[in-house]
């Protein structure tokens, strides 16, 4: 990781808390879809492909700087990481049409 000493050991113990809340949530997922059935399930499944992309997205990054920044506050950010990807939304416009 790229930064001060102080700021990397800063960084690395945020960095450890978001991927406890990344594990938290696709755990969440997880039992969700184990109750789910047809394309419900397979919609919540796909969120967890996402949530999984948006954790290799972060956990890449590489200056200390980044974690210090943007996460050192945890609340719901993981959340609106997938809430933002495009491929959230299509599923949300896909399931409210199936419910109409």
């Amino acid at each position: 990781m790229i930064g001060k000493l102080n700021q990397v050991k800063r960084a690395e113990q945020i960095k450890a808390r978001i991927n406890t809340e990344f594990d938290r949530i696709a755990r969440a997922l997880t039992s969700s879809a184990a109750k789910q059935t047809g394309q419900d399930r397979t919609d919540t499944e796909a969120v967890i492909v996402i949530l999984e992309d948006k954790r290799i997205e972060v956990m890449e990054k590489d200056q200390a700087s980044y974690f210090i920044n943007n996460w050192k506050e945890l609340s719901d950010e993981v959340r609106e990481k997938i809430v933002q990807d495009q491929r959230y939304r299509d599923i949300n416009t896909q399931r409210a049409r199936r419910r109409r």
